[in-house]
C-alpha cells in the first residue's frame, strides 16, 4: 500500500509550495470568482466577498488537492491505481483526476452520502472509477479504503491529511490574495469551513508567509467539532458522536498533519462553531438572495460571519466551499432553519372529550399569525382525553411567550416538546 499521508515526518507547507502547485493545476482548474456580497456587507458592517468554489467543475474546492496529489504520482503508482474515501466532494475531485489522467480508482463513500453526490462521482469518473458505499461515517469509509489499498497496493489519495492535498487546497488562498490585490484591497479576515482541516491548513500556511496580519476564522459544525476536540486534547482524538448533517465537514477525527499546521498557527487562528440550524438558514438566504446553491458545508463560512466581532469596514472573505446539495434535502433544511429561528415548535396536546375543544384551540389559543403544520391524533384507550401531536409555525419568534401563556390558561393540557430530546429530534429529522 502507498499512502499520501506523511503524519510522522510532515514537512511544513509554505507559500512557495502552494504557488508551485497553482502553476501546475492552472492548466486544468480555472480560477473561481471572488464576488462582493452587498447583502452580507449590509448585515455585518464588513466588506464581504464570497469565494465561489461551488463553481468548480466538480462544484467544490476538493478538486484542487485531489488533482495535485494524483498528478505527483510516479508511473508505478499510477499503474497500481488509487483509492479514496470521501463524503462526496473529495470523491468527485479524485474521479475527475482519474478520468482526466487515465488512472483507475476505487472510491469509498458513507452510506448516507446524498444521491446527488454519488451520481456526480460516477459522471466525473466515467469507466475509470468504481464507487463503493460502505459504513455510516467518513471514518468507516476511510477504514475500508485503507483496507483496499493494503490488499491491492493502490495509493490512498487523502481528502485532507496529506501534504500534497493541503498544498493543492491552499491554492484557494493564493487565488483570493491575487484577486483582492487586483481590486486594490487588503484582506483583514477570511472565514474557512473546517472538517478534517485540509483547506484550513492550506489557507493558514499561505497567509502565514504572505499576509501574517490576516485573521483566519475556522468554522466547524456544532455536531462535528473534531478540530476543537483535538486542540483541547493537544492532539487528534475521535469524537464519540458525529452529526452527519453537514456531510462535507462531518469528520470524527481531524488529521495529524493538519493538526500540526493548525497548532503552529494558533496565534492567527480563531476557531468557532455554528449550529446546524444556522447553517440551514444561511443556505436558504444564499439561494433566495444571491442565487447560490450551497451545500451545508458550503454555507458554514457564511454562518460563521456572525460569530466574531471584527472592525467595521474590514475586508472579509467567506469561502463557499461546495455546491453539491441534493434538492430532496430541502424539506429538512427548511425545517431545521425554522426551528433554529424559533419559528417552529411541537406540542403534545390532550383535548378534553367535550364538544368544541378543537375550535377553542384554534380560535382562542393560537395567535393570528400562527399556523398548524402538523396535526396527528394519537391512538389512546383513555375516554377522558384525546391526545394529538401538533406542530405550530409562528409568525414571529417573539409570539411564543403569548402562545405558551394562553396554553397555560386553558383547560387543554399542552406539553411542549423540548429540543435535544429523542422525540423532538425524531420529528425534526424525519
Amino acid at each position: 500500500m502507498t499512502t499520501t499521508t506523511q503524519s510522522q515526518e510532515f514537512e511544513p507547507v509554505h507559500a512557495s509550495d502552494i504557488q508551485a502547485a497553482q502553476a501546475r493545476i492552472s492548466t486544468v482548474i480555472a480560477p473561481t470568482p471572488l464576488q462582493y456580497c452587498p447583502r452580507l456587507s449590509d448585515e455585518t458592517g464588513y466588506e464581504v466577498y464570497l469565494k465561489r468554489e461551488d463553481l468548480q467543475d466538480v462544484r467544490s474546492y476538493k478538486i484542487r488537492g485531489a488533482y495535485y496529489a494524483i498528478s505527483n504520482l510516479n508511473e508505478q503508482e499510477r499503474a497500481a491505481g488509487v483509492v479514496a474515501a470521501s463524503a462526496g466532494n473529495h470523491a468527485q475531485g479524485v474521479a475527475y483526476a482519474c478520468r482526466t489522467m487515465g488512472i483507475r480508482g476505487k472510491i469509498f463513500v458513507p452510506n448516507k452520502t446524498p444521491k446527488q453526490k454519488r451520481d456526480r462521482i460516477a459522471v466525473h469518473g466515467g469507466d475509470m472509477v468504481e464507487v463503493i458505499l460502505t459504513g455510516a461515517t467518513f471514518d468507516e469509509a476511510s477504514a475500508a479504503a485503507r483496507a483496499e489499498a493494503e490488499a491491492t497496493g493502490a495509493t490512498v489519495i487523502e481528502p485532507f491529511d496529506a501534504r500534497d492535498t493541503v498544498i493543492g487546497q491552499g491554492t484557494v488562498a493564493a487565488e483570493i490574495l491575487s484577486q483582492l490585490t487586483t481590486l486594490g484591497k487588503n484582506l483583514d479576515a477570511i472565514f474557512v469551513p473546517v472538517g478534517g482541516g485540509g483547506l484550513l491548513s492550506g489557507v493558514l500556511s499561505y497567509f502565514a508567509d504572505m499576509t501574517p496580519r490576516t485573521a483566519v476564522i475556522g468554522v466547524e459544525p456544532a455536531g462535528a467539532k473534531s478540530l476543537a476536540a483535538a486542540l483541547d486534547n493537544r492532539g487528534p482524538i475521535a469524537l464519540e458522536q458525529v452529526d452527519t448533517f453537514v456531510d462535507g465537514a462531518s469528520v470524527g477525527k481531524t488529521g495529524q498533519a493538519t493538526y500540526q499546521i493548525v497548532e503552529s498557527n494558533l496565534g492567527r487562528l480563531h476557531l468557532v462553531d455554528v449550529d446546524e440550524g444556522a447553517v440551514c438558514t444561511d443556505m436558504l438566504d444564499l439561494y433566495q438572495s444571491e442565487g447560490i446553491i450551497a451545500e451545508p458545508a458550503g454555507a458554514l463560512s457564511v454562518a460563521g460571519l456572525r460569530e466574531v466581532n471584527l472592525e467595521e469596514g474590514d475586508v472579509v472573505v467567506a469561502i463557499i466551499s461546495g455546491g453539491n446539495n441534493d434538492v430532496l434535502r430541502y424539506a429538512e433544511i427548511m425545517e431545521r432553519s425554522l426551528v433554529h429561528r424559533g419559528l417552529k415548535h411541537y406540542f403534545l396536546v390532550n383535548f378534553p372529550q367535550e364538544p368544541g375543544q378543537l375550535r377553542h384551540f384554534l380560535n382562542d389559543i393560537l395567535g393570528p399569525e400562527d399556523d398548524i403544520t402538523l396535526f396527528e391524533y394519537l391512538k389512546r384507550n383513555n375516554r377522558e382525553t384525546g391526545a394529538a401531536l401538533v406542530g405550530i409555525e409562528l409568525g414571529s419568534a417573539s409570539d411564543l411567550s403569548g402562545l405558551l401563556a394562553r396554553m397555560n390558561e386553558s383547560r387543554i393540557d399542552c406539553r411542549q416538546l423540548e429540543p435535544d430530546t429523542p422525540e423532538y429530534e425524531y420529528l425534526v429529522s424525519n
